[in-house]
């Protein structure tokens, strides 16, 4: 049976306003087209609607049965397209972004919250994640957009550059550090605040130390970013982290120096599935981030 959303307003019209004249007025439609479309309807549902004099129009038993679920079923059809347009629209929906915890505590903030001004409507999700299991998350559907880098090794993805993020030199302020710059040469010998081999920032430590023949030895090896800027505060090392995290480090005493020879940095990227069209809040989303 195909019964379409202009049959059911056509014989609403009718029965609200009582005849055909006025109802096809509402309608801007003529009487003769509204007229066929009541008759089309009611051959559809196999009764008759109206019964029709040349004085009146008024339901019948089959039409007064029918006129309560026909005003529901086209309240709650018209309440989902608007429900389809407003997320279209971006008015409302949801968005889960995952990210790597260093990321989550000093990119995503501000991103989120120039999000929500933009779009109130739309909830934001943040998962704080280590790198595996952002892709992980992504894969699965669980976050709609990850953010981190990411092996190029990783299939499945679309991906979108976002910026590079150099490796530098955090140092105690009152270090006797060189102020300016230094060079992987240099700090070899000095006593090293390093990630866990868990975490990816710890391989390209490694990568940078590799250039002057000698391996990283950290004296402390923690989980957490913050956690290493705490210790290099305490003045019991220092460390190699990416130029983000000096954000974490204006609020404490670590100073922070640029790293050379060689230049190490790693490539931030944006994350969706790539077999899975991004929804609208979902887009809106990496739009922002992209620009």
């Amino acid at each position: 049976m195909n019964i379409e959303i202009a049959h059911l307003r056509a014989f609403l019209a009718v029965a609200d306003l009582g005849g055909f004249g006025r109802a096809a007025r509402s309608l801007k439609s003529s009487q003769p087209a509204l007229s066929a479309r009541i008759r089309d309807l009611e051959i559809k549902v196999g009764v008759t609607l109206f019964d029709r004099t040349t004085r009146r129009v008024d339901l019948s038993a089959a039409g007064r049965e029918f006129l309560p679920q026909a005003r529901k079923l086209l309240d709650d059809l018209e309440a989902a397209l608007r429900g389809l347009g407003d997320l279209a629209h971006r008015r409302r929906g949801h968005v889960a972004v995952a990210c790597a915890p260093l990321l989550a505590q000093v990119l995503l903030p501000d991103l989120v919250a120039k999000f929500v001004r933009r779009h109130p409507g739309i909830k934001v999700s943040v998962i704080d994640v280590a790198t595996d299991r952002i892709v992980a998350k992504v894969r699965s559907g669980e976050a709609d957009l990850g953010i981190g880098t990411f092996a190029d090794s990783e299939t499945g993805l679309a991906r979108t550059r976002l910026f590079g993020d150099a490796l530098m030199l955090f140092v105690p302020r009152a270090s006797g550090t060189p102020r300016k710059a230094a060079t992987w040469a240099e700090i070899a010998d000095a006593p090293l605040i390093a990630l866990t081999r868990e975490s990816g920032l710890r391989a390209l430590v490694e990568r940078g130390f590799a250039v002057t023949d000698r391996e990283a030895r950290p004296v402390y090896e923690v989980g957490q970013v913050a956690t290493v800027l705490a210790l290099v505060q305490a003045g019991l090392g220092i460390a190699v982290l990416p130029a983000i995290a000096r954000t974490i480090a204006d609020e404490r005493r670590v100073a922070v120096r640029a790293l050379g020879r060689p230049t190490v940095a790693r490539e931030i990227e944006l994350i969706g599935s790539d077999s899975r069209a991004l929804t609208p809040a979902a887009k809106a989303f990496a739009e922002m981030v992209q620009t």
